[in-house]
């Protein structure tokens, strides 16, 4: 009976196995067809990946290192019902796929920017590897990348058509806006004080609306630091400092060539004699390390800061346009710092306690006058403890009209409780105090007056002359800087006092900040070869705490960056002066106060996102155009939103120009513009 059974048996499994393959191959088919339908109808997926994206390496250029990128779904405009996937003889309705934002998907490389995804503060950017076949040299650069009108791929905005600006007739080559305002000049009621060499911009809608241009026969200046001793006479073509100060020294013309003795009215034998002779007076001042950023006060064409820079100092040349408006034009083709300022009724545009000297050598100005005001001012630009250096017919001179004038300086001084530290030949030196213990120790009569405990002396933009003493802070703030060069890297104290929301960490920002740029500018030196391109005068247009400055620096570039701080942001020029670096308070709704063709290189990082709301971006733009030197660059770092009609008027203006993607991809909320211009 068991052999009956096996038979039976055997015949049952194999009726089973058979029902299972059945089973499975039925649903292996169904699930086919499911799978497929699904497949057919889902929604638009999106994938994250590390492709290879361009990136913002120095300059914004694309790289082929790794970066975040985003791909699409090969189905990604076929739509999707969810009733679909229920067995139901009612055909699907097709519904429309939820718009997609393409813009800012979220990064899956972290590091970029000062802060993380979270908020957290960083300092381990990374800014991407850099492709040296896509770099962008001097002599091969790219032509005008034409923008799609409407933007980017997918952008439906509609930009105008901007038409070629036209070229400023020829008597503008030397035109300052707010110098060269003869209308609003005139209807000035005082000019006894130096009104008429203050700022009179025009007024709105009357500003630049051409392109200022170059003398005949402009040349490509001649580089640093061969241009501190000859300049080319064609691109500042003026004979009249040659007429007036060639016996002193400061200036000669050989040829086709202006040079540079290095004299001045009081110092005829050289400007390096000069520092010794002060070096030796007041051996404390120690150029290079006590002593880092000094004012000159009608500077000539600014032989003073030019041999300092040789022992480390940065000066600030000033002087107004006057009867010799050229020096200032002089300095700044030398490559020297130097602006278009004058002591007359409103305060510079530097914070209190911005100098660690401030020389004045036959400056021509009565420091005397209505009270002191203007001696007030440099007390106000001195920082504690700080020198001023006078050179002037009263130290030496013996007439009666010269002592009666020495000893009114004397006696202000003494009032401002100066020191007076050495008077030797025609130099006088005195020294501020570092508190003002002095100053609370004085009777209650005497003049000038502490200024009101509520001043701020770092508020300067339209802001008048006091007749008052400025208080210096009671924790001693501005007077701790450390030494140069250490003072570069160290966050000052007087961080802590920028108007800002970061109140506990300010020094982390600064650090990263510092560190953001240091990379930045690591790679634009190795990838665009920049010390080739012999950079001198260069502008940061938004400067921050200073950090593109001080990576420049670091990287021994031999340059000197006029650091602007926009009158819109966080008051930080402070900070820039206490780490020994130069820079201004500035409207940039308004022109700059410098000649045309004055810098090699403009910075601007997030400056347009910030000023549209206040002004016309073109207004800012063709400014840049008029201080930009011929063959000189611009990079633009700002928002994807605006970089459009920045390209447009950028090409309208006939500069060369290539936009380029940041290392978070194409989708990311920034764009880089690297430009040009040209020299016809």
């Amino acid at each position: 009976m068991a052999k009956s059974l096996l038979p039976y048996g055997a015949d049952l499994l194999q009726s089973h196995l058979i029902v299972k393959i059945f089973v499975l191959s039925l649903t292996a088919l169904v699930s086919f067809y499911l799978g497929m339908h699904w497949n057919n109808v889902s929604p638009q997926l999106m994938f994250f990946s590390r492709g290879g994206g361009g990136g913002e390496d120095a300059g914004g250029l694309s790289s082929p290192s790794p970066s975040p990128s985003v791909s699409l779904s090969p189905n990604s405009k076929i739509t999707f019902d969810s009733n679909s996937v229920v067995l139901d003889s009612t055909p699907p309705i097709a519904a429309s796929p939820p718009p997609l934002d393409l813009t800012s998907p979220p990064p899956t490389k972290q590091g970029f920017g000062i802060v993380d995804g979270n908020g957290t503060m960083r300092v381990d950017f990374d800014e991407g590897e850099m492709d040296p076949t896509d770099g962008w040299d001097e002599g091969n650069a790219g032509g005008n990348d034409t923008a799609v009108e409407g933007g980017k791929e997918g952008d439906t905005s509609i930009r105008v058509k901007i038409g070629k600006f036209k070229a400023c007739p020829k008597n503008m080559s030397e035109y300052i806006p707010c110098m060269d305002n003869e209308e609003a000049i005139r209807e000035l009621k005082l000019t006894e004080r130096g009104e008429r060499f203050e700022r009179h911009c025009p007024q709105e809608g009357k500003g630049l609306d051409c392109l200022v241009p170059a003398p005949e026969d402009y040349k490509k200046p001649i580089p640093w630091p061969q241009s501190r001793d000859e300049v080319w006479f064609s691109n500042v073509p003026h004979t009249r400092l040659v007429e007036d100060k060639g016996g002193q020294n400061w200036i000669s013309r050989e040829k086709d060539k202006f040079k540079f003795p290095g004299g001045g009215t009081q110092f005829i034998h050289g400007a390096n004699e000069y520092l010794d002779q002060i070096s030796q007076m007041v051996p404390e001042i120690a150029f290079g390390t006590r002593t880092r950023v000094a004012l000159d006060v009608g500077c000539g064409v600014a032989s003073f800061g030019a041999f300092l820079l040789s022992r480390s100092v940065i000066t600030m040349s000033i002087a107004p346009k006057d009867v010799h408006e050229n020096q200032i034009q002089f300095a700044l083709e030398r490559g020297v710092p130097a602006m278009v300022a004058a002591f007359a009724t409103q305060r510079l545009p530097y914070p209190g306690q911005a100098f660690d000297l401030i020389h004045c050598s036959r400056c021509r100005i009565n420091w005397t006058r209505d009270d002191g005001i203007l001696l007030l001012e440099v007390n106000r630009l001195l920082r504690a403890g700080g020198y001023f250096v006078w050179a002037a017919q009263p130290v030496y001179k013996h007439e009666e009209a010269q002592q009666e004038a020495w000893k009114d300086m004397e006696d202000l001084t003494s009032r401002l409780c100066w020191q007076l530290v050495k008077k030797e030949g025609y130099i006088a030196i005195w020294q501020k105090p570092f508190n003002n213990s002095c100053y609370m120790s004085r009777n209650s009569e005497v003049q000038p007056y502490l200024c009101d405990s509520d001043d701020q002396p770092n508020k300067v933009w339209h802001v008048s002359l006091k007749a008052c003493i400025t208080r210096l802070p009671e924790n001693g703030y501005g007077a701790n800087v450390s030494s140069w060069p250490a003072r570069l890297h160290e966050p000052p104290q007087r961080l802590q006092e920028v108007d800002m929301d970061a109140y506990i960490a300010r020094n982390d920002i600064f650090e990263a900040e510092s560190q953001y740029w240091n990379e930045i500018v690591e790679g634009h030196v190795r990838i665009f070869r920049w010390k080739q391109w012999k950079l001198r005068n260069i502008m940061d247009m938004r400067a921050g705490f200073g950090g593109y400055a001080a990576a420049l620096i670091n990287q021994k570039i031999d340059c000197w960056v006029m650091n602007v701080v926009p009158i819109s942001e966080p008051n930080t020029l402070p900070v820039i002066y206490d780490r020994g670096l130069i820079g201004v308070t500035h409207d940039w709704c308004e022109p700059f106060d410098t000649y045309p063709r004055t810098y090699d290189l403009l910075h601007a990082s997030d400056l347009f996102s910030m000023e549209q709301k206040r002004c016309n971006i073109s207004v800012i733009l063709l400014e840049m155009d008029r201080i930009l030197r011929p063959g000189g660059h611009v990079y633009i770092r700002d928002s994807t939103d605006i970089m459009g009609e920045i390209s447009d008027i950028t090409q309208a203006m006939s500069w060369k120009t290539q936009l380029r993607d940041t290392p978070e991809g194409p989708y990311a909320s920034r764009r880089i513009l690297m430009c040009e211009k040209p020299f016809s």
